[in-house]
């Protein structure tokens, strides 16, 4: 059993090194395509809400 556990994290370690870690300029570029994209949705989600509750009210009364 020991045997085997050191083979996999012997086998985990040179798979690591393997591994294109992304730099500091694409890790920032790509957090910001993210939430910027977050904001939209948010956006875009607010304005169907506040559309539908009108939509709802005006029905309703």
């Amino acid at each position: 059993m020991l045997a085997k556990t050191t083979d996999f994290l012997a086998n985990v370690k040179g798979e690591l090194k393997k591994v294109t870690w992304p730099t500091r300029k694409d890790t920032l570029a790509s957090t910001t395509v993210v939430l910027l994209l977050v904001v939209v949705v948010a956006v875009f989600l607010w304005v169907v809400d506040s559309g539908l509750s009108a939509l709802i009210r005006v029905l309703l009364r």
